[in-house]
């Protein structure tokens, strides 16, 4: 499936890049993120992130369809 993947902070750092289209065999949200993870040497663990799917927040186990827009939101700090 493709999915259209955005990311924010210290993870659009690691990737290099604030959103990316990827083509996976992941069928849900956990599985994307490990694979991601993987490709990109995310540090985070899924439960110090927020996730959401075609703009609404979702659990990790939720499912996924074809064109899916997932976005993986990292802890911020500011002062």
């Amino acid at each position: 499936m493709n999915y259209k993947l955005l990311y924010f902070a210290s993870l659009c750092d690691a990737a290099g890049c604030s959103e990316e289209a990827v083509s996976s065999a992941a069928c849900d949200v956990r599985s994307l993120y490990a694979e991601i993870a993987a490709r990109h040497g995310f540090s985070f663990t899924p439960e110090h992130l927020r996730v959401a799917v075609n703009g609404a927040f979702t659990d990790w186990e939720q499912r996924l369809a074809n064109n899916d827009e997932v976005v993986f939101l990292p802890p911020v700090s500011g002062g």
